[in-house]
């Protein structure tokens, strides 16, 4: 049998927002802080977009993350709420993520590489739009997409841009990625599709040197691409942590039948 998660060595991080430094310092002072590689957990505290940062800087330690509102959405956070805090941590849900992986070739023939757990998007960079050719493992399956651009999504990354762009909400343990085209003018029915997280998904940008196309892989960004592809990077495992009987998966489900 498994021993129950309890951690004694948490370091805290917060984001550049007064009240989240604010906050570091007094749960520091409380619960005391180690530094970043000898923790067990990490608690950061800011917004969404602090928590993607810290996901992303903790690639390599893979250490679970276990966030706390002191941003504005806070999608991906819990409530703020200083008491009690280990054992909010023994008894939180695990969440693991898998981030996308994206090879972006320019027109120089360079290639840039970049990890992406919420997704992977190309947009154009001009007022004319993208042309885009789509292949899934090697096969065409649209000749050409007239668009503001594309995105392949993650299961986490789903409920952001992609949402947005009106793709569809993956439940986070469906084995499954999002295309979803943005601003499509032809074909004009064209909505996306769901894809299976096995999937190799390879942009080709059409008149690429009229019609300018830039890839981003979550905030990292490559101009004038002219091939793109993406693939689940199944091999990293991100893990976050949520208060019980608040999973992600509550999250994401509450978000299907918000008005």
């Amino acid at each position: 049998m498994s021993q129950p998660f309890r951690p004694t060595a948490v370091t805290f991080l917060a984001s550049d927002r007064p009240e989240a430094e604010e906050a570091r310092l007094r749960l520091a002072e409380r619960y005391g802080s180690v530094p970043v590689a000898e923790a067990e957990v990490i608690v950061a505290l800011g917004g969404d977009g602090f928590m993607l940062e810290t996901l992303h800087n903790n690639l390599q330690l893979q250490t679970p993350v276990y966030g706390m509102n002191r941003g504005s959405v806070g999608f991906l956070m819990n409530d703020y709420e200083e008491d009690d805090l280990l054992d909010r941590l023994i008894q939180a849900d695990r969440t693991v993520l898998h981030p996308l992986q994206m090879d972006a070739w320019t027109e120089s023939g360079q290639v840039h590489s970049g990890l992406a757990i919420n997704e992977v998007s190309l947009l154009r960079q001009t007022r004319q739009s993208a042309k885009l050719r789509i292949s899934i493992n090697d096969k065409v399956r649209l000749e050409e997409l007239t668009c503001d651009g594309c995105l392949v999504a993650t299961p986490a990354g789903s409920t952001a841009y992609n949402l947005s762009a009106h793709g569809p909400i993956i439940p986070l343990d469906a084995p499954s990625l999002a295309l979803t085209p943005i601003s499509a003018f032809r074909p004009r029915r064209w909505r996306g599709a769901l894809l299976s997280h096995t999937a190799r998904v390879r942009f080709e940008v059409l008149e690429a040197d009229k019609r300018p196309v830039s890839a981003t892989a979550d905030n990292f960004e490559v101009r004038r691409v002219t091939r793109v592809e993406v693939r689940e990077r199944r091999d990293i495992a991100l893990t976050m942590l949520f208060d019980a009987g608040r999973s992600y998966e509550e999250r994401v489900m509450a978000e299907q039948f918000a008005s």
